[in-house]
């Protein structure tokens, strides 16, 4: 007699469990290593993909309750990899459990145009069939009906490749009527951008699925209630959606083995700038940065000790300087506590020999340029911070704008629909915060060289109480001793 016993989804994967005692985090071993073809040294089409285990048992994955396999994701600890980093298991879980007639999307971002950023389209050249079992999971997990890739208008050979695997995926009959062979119907489709920066963000991107112009919504509502065409949708990123086949297959608590608390699981970095072998690598959360530098990248170009600072989250972190990166941890709390921010993990070295205000300058007008003006905080002010650091950067200005140019930072930040305003104004103010030193220093250098600008210091750090009154009348001395 065989007696019945209920399904145990559980034996379906790895049994670990969190080490909240380990100390030191970082060398990953190629045993846990989820994009295992970053390189490219195997096939990347579905030959390739099926040794490397994509696809395996994800009938078996499909046949778990949506709860579970959401349940899965929220213990690993997964938190968005494009930036935000929120909780991916929270994220999903939004989406209506029960239809009111509209059908759902999934909406996968892959429009990378954050500078120094380069994790995405790795993925989509060498490992695509990751991505397309991790959208096909996801998708089931929120009762989607189809998945949307945005991909960025440069990405001509990624997008060719991705469009080869989804040929092959539908030929295999992984996607399709009949997804695995568990019953589920899920189709994706591959929509190339036109190369704008803002449709990275989530709304101006179904804005421009959707064909019309890419610019951002107003929230609420929330994508998740109204989003692509009026309908229940979630845009994730891509190296989020990728790993959730194997956080399925190993288990969870797989997962959250790797890093701090709130900060798990492995992670794609992107070193860039003046190392000796600019890269991406596959690591652990929470490796310190140093470590991460000098054991994939090779080192500062002249050594550590030739370190100015990093940015160490894409282009619109904070800059962070060398007494900082020689202890700062690469996950969101720790670069949260050091005033700034993991983002997309693009790593930018910079070491002595640059000039740290034309850093700032050069990221400034990318951001004027990319601006779509639909908000007036953002469209008026990154043309005004990129004139005043153009004076900044030869020394033609006076203390007193060190100030002023923060305060405009912070008038842009948070006053915005998306947060490309943030983005704008955040390297301004880790520059004003980290290097105010090399400002000053520059603006005396003007000074001595130009003595008939000179005029005595007004303000150096904090403003005082009547210091804009000083300010002036110091304006009206040096106006008449000029004419």
């Amino acid at each position: 007699i065989i007696k019945w016993r209920p399904i145990s989804y559980g034996r379906l994967f790895a049994t670990i469990t969190p080490d909240s005692k380990k100390q030191h985090h970082g060398g990953l071993s190629d045993q846990d290593r989820i994009f295992t073809n970053l390189y490219c040294d195997q096939d990347p089409f579905i030959n390739g993909a099926l040794k490397r285990g994509d696809w395996h048992r994800t009938k078996d994955i499909l046949c778990c309750p949506q709860e579970f396999i959401l349940d899965e994701i929220k213990k690993s600890g997964l938190r968005g990899r494009g930036g935000a980093g929120f909780a991916s298991g929270v994220k999903y879980s939004f989406m209506p459990k029960k239809s009111d007639g509209r059908p759902s999307y999934l909406v996968v971002n892959a429009d990378e145009s954050e500078p120094a950023t380069c994790k995405d389209r790795e993925i989509i050249r060498h490992d695509p069939h990751k991505l397309l079992e991790g959208a096909l999971i996801v998708g089931y997990a929120m009762r989607a009906k189809a998945a949307y890739i945005y991909i960025r208008g440069e990405f001509w050979d990624e997008a060719n490749r991705l469009n080869k695997a989804i040929d092959e995926a539908y030929e295999k009959g992984f996607i399709g009527k009949n997804s695995c062979g568990s019953g589920f119907p899920f189709d994706i489709y591959v929509h190339s951008g036109a190369g704008a920066y803002i449709c990275g963000e989530e709304t101006a991107l179904l804005e421009s699925i959707e064909g019309k112009t890419g610019k951002p919504r107003m929230k609420p509502p929330f994508p998740a209630g109204i989003g692509l065409y009026g309908c229940p949708t979630t845009v994730t990123n891509v190296e989020t959606v990728a790993v959730c086949p194997s956080i399925l297959k190993r288990g969870g608590n797989w997962f959250a083995s790797f890093g701090r608390v709130n900060n798990r699981g492995v992670k794609l970095y992107c070193i860039s700038g003046h190392v000796n072998n600019p890269c991406t690598v596959e690591e652990e959360m929470s490796i310190p940065l140093r470590e991460l530098v000098e054991r994939h990248a090779g080192g500062v170009r002249g050594g550590w000790d030739n370190l100015l600072g990093i940015i160490p989250g894409g282009s619109s972190t904070p800059i962070i300087p060398k007494s900082v990166c020689d202890t700062v941890l690469m996950d969101f709390d720790d670069l949260k506590d050091a005033g700034t921010s993991l983002g997309t993990a693009g790593v930018i070295v910079l070491d002595k020999s640059t000039d740290v205000i034309d850093d700032i300058l050069r990221l400034a007008k990318f951001y004027r340029h990319e601006s779509c003006g639909q908000c007036t905080p953002c469209r008026e002010g990154t043309g005004w911070m990129e004139d005043m650091l153009e004076r900044f950067k030869i020394g033609n200005a006076d203390y007193a704008e060190i100030d002023m140019l923060y305060q405009l930072s912070k008038q842009i930040e948070g006053h915005t629909i998306c947060a490309l305003g943030d983005a704008a104004a955040w390297p301004v103010q880790g520059l004003i915060k980290n290097f105010r030193h090399v400002m000053e220093e520059r603006i005396d250098k003007y000074k001595a060289e130009h003595p008939v600008t000179n005029v005595p210091r007004v303000l150096s750090h904090l403003p005082k109480k009547g210091s804009h009154q000083i300010y002036l009348l110091n304006q009206r001395k040096q106006f008449h001793n000029y004419e």
